[in-house]
């Protein structure tokens, strides 16, 4: 199949040439067609399946259809959870809208907001934006969302699960009831069922792949460990590997910067990356990682969802998450585009429980080794941590208050009004 054959136009096609894209991918060739005919969609797609493509483009051209240049107001609104994902998105629609006559515009918490408002006030045909920003905007009287005709929930899994829930239904109450919407998550959970029904009107459900399954080119691997000799044995599986490019997740941001300070002491480059760090620290580290002069990237779930990494060859959970589907989240950012990728968790006595929980989920056995002088304690306990200690029975539906700190966390930067008991919750 081809993306002609998907009834995308000339100016698309040529946008698309000229990224190299010649193939849809499979959540492509079955989220377009019933987006261009105007029908509401679900879609579960994994990271790196093109589930982006997947709605801007059929967005791009409905909009290209029916064009309103004298006054340009928001028509198409895409929410996302996190301002790497935002930024991402945005890249997107304005590579795909080269040839287009759209104008789009991305508005996230901590940055100035004032060139934010100056784009908007010129006239934009579409807006991607985060949740806390863009309310905060609205509530300023300095956008309206009374003319959006599409509506993207995108990440929807991940709005949910940072307490987005009440900010997403403000939303929506401040757009038409008559429009289109799309919505992508990752996984088909109860909770996301539910929030569909309240959103989508008769919508078109599609997958890319098998609910919660894990991509088959990567290589994973349980390497049973004590506890304290966590640092020192990924460090030495870093070292003896001479890996120059990894992605580390931790499960909290205190732990995310520690990690760090011990690689950089034992020569290994490394940056964090989390709520707490400000925009302008979070994308001089990612643009480090990428260019190679950054080795190792330490990151929280919410932090790194929806980072933009193309073929990443090592993902190490250096603590697995609380909740099973994280895991699959995490280690979905190796094994891309068809490259292979090795996916390794750090697991100590008391991770005994999640290591279970995710290897019921994804319906596998997950081999394990041992590396000598690294040996799990055989007297530790197996009892579960704290949950204070992280994301563990959290629901995703919140209290009012919970909800707005979650806002605030992902759009602000660290001088934001955040309660400090939420600090190492919010990634």
């Amino acid at each position: 199949m081809s993306f002609q054959s998907l009834g995308l136009s000339e100016a698309l096609l040529k946008a698309i040439s000229k990224k190299g894209y010649t193939t849809p991918s499979p959540i492509q060739q079955k989220a377009i067609p019933p987006i261009l005919e105007g029908k509401d969609v679900l879609a579960s797609a994994q990271t790196g399946t093109g589930k982006t493509a997947g709605f801007t483009l059929p967005l791009l051209q409905v909009l290209s259809d029916n064009p309103k240049e004298k006054y340009r107001p928001i028509r198409a609104l895409i929410l996302t959870p996190t301002r790497e994902l935002a930024a991402q998105v945005y890249a997107n629609v304005r590579e795909y809208s080269e040839f287009l006559n759209l104008r789009s515009a991305v508005i996230f918490g901590g940055v100035n907001q004032k060139p934010q408002v100056s784009t908007i006030r010129k006239g934009v045909d579409i807006l991607v934006a985060t949740p806390g920003r863009l309310l905060d905007l609205q509530n300023q009287g300095l956008l309206s969302l009374k003319r959006v005709e599409i509506f993207v929930l995108d990440e929807a899994d991940r709005m949910l699960d940072m307490g987005f829930l009440r900010d997403i239904e403000r939303v929506i109450k401040s757009m038409p009831e008559k429009r289109q919407n799309l919505m992508f998550s990752a996984t088909f959970s109860k909770d996301i069922k539910k929030l569909a029904h309240g959103i989508l009107n008769h919508p078109i459900q599609v997958e890319a792949t098998p609910e919660n399954t894990t991509v088959d080119a990567i290589n994973q691997k349980v390497y049973r460990v004590a506890k304290g000799l966590k640092t020192n044995l990924i460090i030495k599986l870093i070292s003896d590997g001479n890996w120059k490019q990894v992605l580390v997740f931790t499960r909290t941001k205190h732990g995310a910067n520690k990690l760090c300070e011990k690689m950089g002491k034992a020569g290994i480059k490394a940056a964090a990356i989390h709520g707490n760090k400000s925009q302008g620290a979070r994308t001089k580290a990612l643009a480090g990682f990428k260019s190679g002069s950054i080795s190792v990237l330490v990151a929280t779930d919410i932090a790194a969802r929806g980072l933009d990494i193309p073929l990443l060859p090592h993902v190490i959970n250096f603590e697995l998450p609380n909740i099973s589907e994280d895991y699959v989240h995490r280690i979905g950012r190796t094994g891309r585009a068809g490259a292979s990728g090795e996916a390794l968790s750090l697991v100590s006595a008391d991770e005994t429980t999640f290591l279970r929980d995710i290897e019921k989920l994804i319906e596998m056995k997950l081999p394990v080794e041992i590396v000598e002088g690294f040996e799990p304690d055989p007297n530790a306990s197996t009892v579960p941590i704290k949950q204070g200690q992280g994301r563990q029975n959290r629901s995703p539906r919140n209290s009012k208050n919970n909800s707005r700190n979650s806002s605030r966390s992902s759009d602000r930067n660290n001088k934001s009004r955040r309660p400090k008991r939420n600090n190492d919750r919010r990634g």
